[in-house]
């Protein structure tokens, strides 16, 4: 075992001494926050985005081919191939019944077997996004009487079944720039070596999503 193989992010809230929203929108607002990296330290100013936090999630059929998306993206003019996701706005719902819920949504899809691909931050440096991918698979199409209207962007959506080695090539050759889709592909290749086995289950804890802070041991540090 290499002398680095367990290392890993840390929890480390530093002293708030003011928080205020500057800018309170329908999805998200913007903060800006007062801290100081230690006790005595000088006062710092930062501003980021509050976000509620999303779930994506990699479906995967019986012959490996993963299910692509594509959507238009206002901010960087561009339709983008991405995999199902949503925030996690629904009051007090469970992170996987919310990505049930998009899968249905986004791919009328649902699946019997669940997993956790990863958990991200997005942009750590300008938002708290969180952002957990599963893996799902045993996929069965939601009845036709069922599916939900989609409206807008979404209402554009086209689907595509690929060869996750062709997903992945998408990624390293520049192709495919979502960052959900990347980072799922790339942890599907990888995860593939062991059957899938080594992933957590649906149901771990995601102590890093802001509604966990609370449990930290300094996790209200003022």
């Amino acid at each position: 075992m290499s002398e680095n193989q367990g290392f890993a992010d840390e929890q480390s809230p530093r002293r708030l001494l003011d928080s205020s929203v500057v800018y309170s929108g329908p999805i998200w607002d913007v903060v800006s926050e007062k801290f100081t990296l230690t006790d005595d330290g000088e006062p710092l100013v930062r501003d980021y985005i509050r976000h509620p936090g999303a779930v994506a999630i990699l479906a995967m059929n019986d012959a490996g081919q993963v299910l692509l998306i594509n959507q238009y993206r206002h901010p960087v003019r561009m339709t983008l191939w991405e995999i199902p996701a949503g925030l996690l706005d629904v009051e007090g719902e469970d992170y996987l019944a919310g990505a049930v819920r998009e899968l249905a949504e986004e791919a009328d899809l649902v699946a019997e077997d669940w997993n956790v691909l990863a958990d991200l931050f997005l942009s750590p440096g300008s938002s708290r996004e969180e952002l957990r991918i599963y893996l799902a698979r045993g996929l069965h199409d939601v009845p036709a009487d069922e599916r939900h209207e989609r409206f807008h962007e979404e209402a554009e959506i086209k689907m595509m079944w690929v060869d996750l080695d062709d997903a992945v090539t998408a990624v390293l050759e520049g192709r495919m720039h979502s960052p959900s889709a990347a980072a799922a592909v790339l942890a599907a290749a990888a995860a593939r070596n062991s059957g899938y086995a080594n992933l957590r289950p649906a149901d771990a804890p995601w102590p890093e999503h802001h509604t966990e802070h609370h449990t930290w041991p300094n996790g209200s540090v003022r």
